[in-house]
């Protein structure tokens, strides 16, 4: 989103010759690959040229060449080879390992779509987790392909035949029009050089560029919620700690900042989330309500994925934009535990507890299984908020309640089949969720508006300071134990004992595409 902000400043910008980039050639998430597309589209209305290079399209996901099949021309390395075939999502399932160690995966799951906890209680698809997965890949698909088609200007039918023919070599994907130059990265820029004017051409990254801030007036609110939903506050990342999580308190205190600010007229909403506690997603979703009563304007633009507990803090805004190859949707919830008690007694080890009190307060045991009564009463818990889930989603899109639960059961849509159902106002991307808050704010389509982001970005000063508040061998200790994580192994283990620990989620499952 930010490289679509920063070419729709450049679109304009006199000093701007051309766009050259760099493209990928493994993995992109769809909507982002089908964003970078649009801002190239319409930087390309400037007039300006678009080259890309890639060294080697080497993946099968047709994702990454979606993302640069716009640009006037593409480039690729000579050596390398072209092997984009299509689509792949691999899901893991522990089901059977949990056979053999005798322990006991409880987990409850509304409903049968609600596909995450799978992974622990199945040994492989069920017929509904792989009805929905086939659904919104073969939509991921079509539309890619489709895009692809258009911008490369090959029949459909013969470019599928194409990519059902991969791998190809450079020079067999040149002539089949996939690409439309060969050579080394240096050859390109050069190349990029002499159409933008010659020896005294510089380059600038996006991130140098950076996104104008000299418009006054009014203004809309952006506020940005990435990462899992979490309770207290976010995890904006940065280049000591990579990790993003949108966290409750940090998201309000950003809706009521931009409600009580004069200048702004409208907010818009960046959901990029699988989603997460139910808790967290209820008090960002009671903070954007505040902002409508106070009257001003919501909108969602979903980015990624807004899945989930994304969907619920989406539910009632006053318009909601997604990509066609967004994720959205999963209208559920789901939680459990794994009790370890028979895996324990196979290596003789035993734990052993004392309750006081109601029965109750043995449910979250890692040992023991749910008895009956704790196992009602825990989905008696689940069943509440999903309920509470489905008529949030009715309320806020003005949909029937028989109709939400039709379509909710923890299904995972795309943005195109959830604009279908009456999840989606509109597809696009920021830019059109921007359009959208100036028409929700009575604003002139061509008046310019200032974009003021919430909460204010943390310098690199006070990420440093953040940074060194705790001890340096603190940090060091947990770049150690960070490196441990990624060990398979240690990573097998962690997912098993994470499964373990009874909690309420509204998360989708969304595998990699590959």
């Amino acid at each position: 989103m930010t490289t679509a902000r920063a070419l729709r400043r450049a679109k304009t910008d006199d000093n701007i010759k051309g766009l050259f980039i760099r493209a990928e050639s493994f993995g992109m998430a769809p909507a982002s690959a089908e964003e970078l597309r649009l801002a190239i589209l319409d930087f390309k209305e400037s007039g300006k040229f678009v080259i890309a290079h890639a060294q080697g399209f080497e993946a099968t996901s047709i994702i990454p060449y979606q993302a640069v099949t716009a640009s006037d021309e593409i480039w690729m390395q000579d050596t390398t080879g072209f092997a984009i075939s299509g689509l792949r999502s691999e899901a893991e399932f522990f089901g059977g390992v949990f056979d053999k160690i005798e322990a006991q995966p409880q987990f409850e799951q509304f409903y049968e779509y609600k596909n995450a906890a799978n992974t622990y209680i199945q040994t492989g698809f069920t017929d509904a987790h792989k009805e929905a997965t086939t659904s919104y890949m073969t939509s991921i698909y079509d539309n890619a392909m489709a895009q692809i088609a258009d911008d490369r200007d090959i029949p459909l039918p013969q470019l599928k035949a194409l990519l059902n023919a991969s791998p190809h070599s450079a020079e067999a994907a040149k002539d089949a029009n996939l690409v439309d130059k060969l050579g080394h990265i240096e050859e390109a820029r050069e190349y990029a050089k002499e159409k933008a004017g010659g020896d005294s051409v510089k380059f600038k990254t996006v991130q140098d560029y950076g996104i104008s801030t000299k418009v006054t007036g009014d203004a809309i609110a952006f506020i940005g919620g990435q990462g899992p939903v979490i309770t207290g506050e976010s995890s904006t990342g940065s280049p000591f700690n990579p990790s993003l999580s949108m966290g409750g308190d940090t998201i309000a205190a950003a809706f009521d900042a931009a409600t009580k600010d004069k200048a702004v007229k409208a907010i818009v909403f960046r959901v990029s989330t699988p989603g997460g506690s139910p808790a967290a997603s209820d008090q960002i979703l009671a903070a954007a309500d505040r902002a409508k009563e106070a009257g001003k304007p919501v909108i969602i633009s979903m980015g990624q994925y807004a899945a989930s507990g994304g969907y619920y803090v989406s539910a009632h805004a006053d318009h909601i934009v997604a990509m066609p190859q967004t994720i959205t949707g999963s209208i559920g919830v789901l939680g459990g535990k794994i009790a370890f008690e028979d895996s324990f007694a196979k290596i003789g080890y035993n734990i052993e507890g004392i309750t006081i009190g109601g029965d109750y307060a043995g449910a979250y045991s890692v040992d023991e299984p749910f008895n009956q009564g704790q196992r009602a009463a825990y989905r008696g818990q689940l069943e509440d908020i999903y309920e509470d889930f489905t008529m949030r989603v009715a309320n806020g899109r003005n949909l029937p309640l028989s109709k939400v639960k039709e379509i909710a059961k923890g299904r995972v849509w795309t943005g195109e089949q959830a604009k279908e159902i009456g999840l989606v106002d509109e597809l696009g991307g920021f830019f059109t969720a921007v359009d959208a808050a100036k028409r929700f704010a009575k604003i002139e389509d061509d008046a310019k508006v200032r974009i003021k982001v919430f909460p204010r970005p943390k310098s690199t000063a006070e990420q440093f300071e953040e940074l060194f508040n705790g001890s340096a061998q603190i940090h060091a200790d947990m770049a150690a134990l960070r490196e441990i994580a990624e060990l398979p192994e240690v990573r097998a283990a962690l997912k098993a004992r994470q499964a373990s620990r009874i909690g309420q989620e509204m998360t989708a499952d969304i595998p990699d595409i590959q």
